[in-house]
């Protein structure tokens, strides 16, 4: 998966944040208006990112009479976890590259990663 410039980065957490919420999905003025506190943009540029992101196929989009209503096609969490698997694959030792990851984590994160793996093992089919 492809990474995101800033303006779209900025374009998608205002709908995954929507999403979050349980928001319905967004019109390109929804978008701009989110966005009105914090950048200066033209209505158009919205427009334009929001088409580029649905044709890069980060966001699904659905016809509202003459508007369109864009939703993201995966979470947040989905999209970091393609970036980090992404960056994995750059390495020529993905072993390495995985250990030195885990000691760079606080005690919390590691906290999550086993319980993550524990619940992972405790799954697996009888060998």
């Amino acid at each position: 998966m492809k990474g995101l410039g800033e303006l779209e980065r900025t374009v998608m957490e205002v709908l995954w944040a929507r999403e979050d919420a349980g928001g319905q999905a967004a019109t390109a003025r929804d978008v701009s208006r989110a966005l009105a506190n914090d950048r200066d943009l033209a209505h158009t540029t919205v427009m334009t990112v929001l088409d580029r992101l649905a044709k890069k196929g980060f966001l699904a989009r659905e016809r509202d009479g003459r508007a369109w209503r864009y939703r993201p096609v995966a979470s947040r969490e989905g999209y970091v976890t393609e970036l980090m698997l992404g960056a994995l694959n750059e390495t020529g030792d993905r072993d390495a590259a995985l250990a030195h990851f885990v000691r760079s984590v606080s005690e919390d994160e590691i906290g999550v990663i086993r319980e993550t793996l524990a619940g992972l093992m405790s799954k697996e089919p009888p060998a």
